[in-house]
């Protein structure tokens, strides 16, 4: 057993409205920042797993994002190996 810290990126899907993205953006203007031409916020989260390998780990938080880190009906995510 090793341990393997994953990254795991959760993003609203596209066709969901990001309002706090929208506010972020519209927010830029007025402190002297060039309009973007798209924002968008998700979130970010590392963990740190026990797995036999690199593929068992993705394997385990692949599973873990899709049960408690992502809401798969209005959210993506990726998971990778740091």
């Amino acid at each position: 057993m090793a341990v393997y810290k994953i990254l795991v990126d959760v993003m609203l899907k596209p066709e969901i409205l990001d309002p706090q993205g929208q506010a972020v953006a519209n927010a830029l203007p007025n402190l002297g920042f060039a309009s973007p031409q798209s924002l968008r916020i998700g979130r970010h989260v590392e963990l740190a797993l026990d797995a036999a390998d690199g593929t068992a780990a993705l394997e385990q938080a692949t599973k873990i994002a899709d049960t408690l880190l992502a809401n798969p009906v209005i959210e993506d995510y990726t998971v990778r190996l740091a």
